[in-house]
């Protein structure tokens, strides 16, 4: 057993010379990690600020412009809901109803209303021909027939107003009720849209500061999720007033230049917009930011060519070669763009050519 570990032990001592020697002939000696008290090798740019367009990029949802929020008339309880999100619908489709015990009670009793004072005013003339009934008497039984005859003129429409149709062929995209719930005048009940007759558009979300440099016919490229091969052009044809209470951020519509290519509602899509607004920014390789994460990152930059300093940065946006920074440069004479995974903040570096 001894023998054993001793024989073990002799064959690791001649293996691991041979596999470090493997892995610094495999590199190059730009490669081989430099010791803690060694300068770094690492090659600079000098840095410029320049104006460009703002890019922005956002994701949302596929839809239509023209969505209808569809109400019933009338107060009540909801009797059915017939369709859920996402059904396609088509025009003059039941799609909705009140419980009609009420409604109908309350036009029952306007038609007898207006059968009694059809009566009365029957009454009224023959008196006022044998002239025991007074003008003003039949003046006042005639109005009183009048407005019993719009009263039920309302009911009836009103119960006509107590079911939801499809105004036109499209989609549901929000149902708000469920049967047996008690709804007022104008609650919102669906939400629909015209697919087959309106413009698509995808509505993304954007910060305040981006909203800000949006333009109306700013344009914008996009790609959906279902059409990985296709990219799409777009508009800017509407920009929310207010934020959006649950996720802080503003609406901004595209509307989408669709060519021969079936969409749905609900496809989600991303959206990459040059806004005509110029801002200034700096342009550095992609490699050189670490740790990119949302808008915040890092990078290491050089003042004396003798130390690198770790330095955050904020980035505006990436168009896949390279990284628009926003801010976090503006003292900074040089960036290091290659050696920066061997750095640290304060480390001691020597430029390559």
């Amino acid at each position: 057993m001894k023998n054993h570990k001793m024989n073990l032990s002799l064959l690791l001592i001649a293996i691991v010379p041979f596999a470090l020697q493997s892995c610094i002939d495999g590199k190059s000696a730009t490669n081989v990690i430099p010791k803690a008290s060694e300068p770094v090798p690492v090659k600079v740019i000098q840095l410029q600020k320049t104006s460009s367009n703002s890019v922005i990029t956002a994701s949302g949802q596929l839809t239509t412009e023209d969505e209808t929020l569809l109400a019933f008339k009338t107060g009540g309880v909801v009797n059915k809901v017939y369709v859920k999100e996402g059904d396609q619908i088509k025009t003059g489709q039941l799609l909705a109803s009140l419980d009609l015990t009420e409604i109908n009670s309350t036009v029952a009793q306007a038609q007898h209303n207006v059968e009694k004072v059809q009566r009365d005013f029957q009454r009224v003339s023959n008196l006022y021909k044998d002239s025991v009934a007074t003008l003003e008497q039949l003046q006042n039984v005639e109005t009183a027939l009048s407005v019993a005859r719009e009263q039920l003129q309302t009911a009836t429409f009103n119960k006509s107003f107590s079911t939801i149709h499809a105004p036109a062929n499209g989609f549901v995209l929000r149902k708000f009720v469920n049967t047996g719930q008690v709804v007022g005048v104008g609650d919102p009940i669906l939400l629909t849209n015209a697919a087959s007759q309106g413009s698509w558009i995808l509505k993304v979300g954007v910060s305040d500061k981006e909203w800000s440099s949006v333009r109306m016919g700013d344009r914008a490229t996009i790609k959906l999720d279902a059409f990985t091969d296709k990219t799409f052009s777009a508009s800017v044809t509407r920009k929310s007033e207010t934020a959006d209470p649950q996720t802080g951020s503003f609406t901004v519509e595209l509307q989408i230049k669709n060519e021969g290519v079936k969409l749905a509602t609900g496809m989600f899509g991303a959206a990459i917009i040059q806004s005509a607004e110029k801002q200034s920014s700096w342009s550095v390789p992609y490699e050189a930011v670490l740790d990119a994460n949302g808008n915040d990152g890092f990078v290491f930059i050089t003042s004396d060519n003798k130390t690198a300093k770790k330095q955050p940065v904020k980035i505006e946006a990436f168009d896949g070669t390279s990284m628009r920074i926003s801010s976090g440069l503006e003292n900074a004479p040089a960036l290091i763009v290659s050696g920066s995974a061997y750095l640290s903040d304060n480390s001691p570096i020597i430029i390559q050519k």
